[in-house]
C-alpha cells in the first residue's frame, strides 16, 4: 500500500495562482527585536499549540456527533498541518489522529478518496493510519485490537452492502499482509455468499466501530486537556463571563439607588409641607397670643376683653404674612430641587 497522504479533506480543491503583483508588504521593516530566525522558531511553537488545540476540538466534535463543527475543525487542522515546517515526534500522534478521524467520518462514502490510488476507500486508508497509531502505544489493549478488527470488517462490508463484490475482494487482496488470517478467511466466505445481511456483518457494524473509536478518543481528550491554548482560552472566557455578569448587575443596582434617593426626597418634601403647615398655625397663634398679652391689663377686672389698637393689629398681620411667605418659599424651593433631580435621572 502506498504511504498515507497528509490530506484530511476528501474533496479536491483548486489552487489559485498568483496574479504576479509585487509583494510590497514584504518590504516592510521587521521588528528590530524579532529576527527572522527567532520568528521562525516562535511560529513553529505557536503552530504546535494550534495543532494540539485543533486536534482536541476535532476529537470533541467527532465524539459529540457535531458534523458541521467537525468539518470546520478538520479544514483548520489541514491548513495547520500544511503550514508546519516539519512534524516533530511529539506532533506525529496528533497529525495521525486527525487524518484517521477524517477518514472514519467519510467511511460510508465510496466516492471520496484520500489516496492517489483511487481504488483505496476511506476505511482502507484509515486502517493504514491506525497501524501507525498502534505503533505509538506503549502497550496495545483490547480496545486497539477491537478497533482494528472492526475497521477491516467495515472496509469490506461497505462494498458488500452496495453489491460491489469485486471491489470487496480487491480489499482483501490488498490486505494480504493482515495478520488476522482467520478474519480474512471469514470475510472471503461472506463475499462468496453474496449476502449483505449475514448476522456477522450486522453484529460488527459501522456504528459499533464509531462507538469503539469514541472510547479511544475519551482517553486522548483526558491527556490533551492540559494543552496551553485550552487553558489560556478557558481563563479568557471565564474572565469575560464575569465581566458580562458584572455589567448586567450594575444598571439594576444604580436604578435601585436612584429609586431610594427619590423616595427619600419625596419623604423630605412631605415633611417640609407638614412642618410648614404646623409652623404657620403655631406662628399665627403665637402672634395673636403675644398681641393679646401685650394689650391685656394686669388686672383682669379692668377690662374683661380689651380692644386692640388699629396700628398694633396691622403690624401683627404684616408679621404673620411675612412668616407664612417665608415658609411657602422654602417649600417651593425644595419641590423645584426634587423635580430637577427626577429629570436628570
Amino acid at each position: 500500500m502506498q504511504p498515507v497522504a497528509a490530506a484530511l479533506s476528501p474533496r479536491s480543491r483548486r489552487g489559485e495562482a498568483g496574479d504576479g503583483a509585487s509583494e510590497s508588504w514584504a518590504a516592510a521593516d521587521p521588528d528590530a527585536q524579532l529576527s527572522p530566525e527567532l520568528l521562525t522558531e516562535v511560529e513553529a511553537v505557536a503552530s504546535g499549540w494550534m495543532l494540539e488545540f485543533t486536534c482536541h476540538c476535532l476529537c470533541r466534535h467527532f465524539r459529540d456527533g457535531r458534523v458541521p463543527d467537525f468539518q470546520r475543525s478538520r479544514d483548520a487542522a489541514q491548513a495547520i498541518i500544511n503550514g508546519l515546517p516539519r512534524i516533530t515526534a511529539h506532533q506525529r500522534k496528533a497529525v495521525n489522529l486527525c487524518q484517521f478521524l477524517a477518514r472514519i467520518a467519510e467511511g460510508k462514502s465510496l466516492g471520496y478518496h484520500f489516496e492517489s490510488d483511487q481504488r483505496i476507500s476511506p476505511l482502507e486508508s484509515a486502517l493504514s493510519i491506525w497501524t501507525l497509531l498502534e505503533k505509538e502505544e506503549s502497550k496495545l489493549e483490547k480496545l486497539h485490537e477491537d478497533i482494528r478488527r472492526l475497521i477491516l470488517i467495515q472496509a469490506v462490508a461497505v462494498y458488500i452492502e452496495k453489491g460491489y463484490y469485486k471491489e470487496a475482494s480487491g480489499v482483501l487482496d490488498r490486505l494480504d499482509s493482515e495478520p488476522n488470517k482467520t478474519l480474512r478467511m471469514k470475510l472471503a466466505m461472506i463475499i462468496n455468499r453474496r449476502d449483505p445481511y449475514v448476522p456477522f456483518l450486522q453484529n460488527f457494524n459501522y456504528n459499533l466501530l464509531v462507538d469503539k473509536i469514541k472510547s479511544y478518543i475519551d482517553d486522548f481528550l483526558k491527556k490533551s486537556a492540559t494543552n496551553f491554548l485550552i487553558k489560556a482560552a478557558m481563563k479568557e472566557v471565564e474572565a469575560k463571563r464575569l465581566e458580562g455578569k458584572a455589567s448586567q448587575d450594575t444598571p439594576a443596582s444604580v436604578e435601585t439607588n436612584h429609586g431610594n434617593v427619590l423616595e427619600m426626597e419625596q419623604s423630605n418634601l412631605e415633611d417640609v409641607h407638614h412642618i410648614s403647615k404646623r409652623s404657620s398655625g403655631n406662628a399665627r397663634r403665637q402672634t395673636l397670643r403675644s398681641h393679646i398679652e401685650a394689650h391685656t391689663p394686669l388686672n383682669p377686672e379692668m377690662a374683661p376683653f380689651p380692644r386692640i389698637k388699629k396700628r398694633g393689629r396691622t403690624s401683627a398681620c404684616r408679621n404673620l404674612q411675612n412668616d407664612l411667605q417665608n415658609l411657602k418659599n422654602n417649600a417651593e424651593t425644595s419641590s423645584s430641587r426634587l423635580t430637577g433631580r427626577k429629570k436628570q435621572i
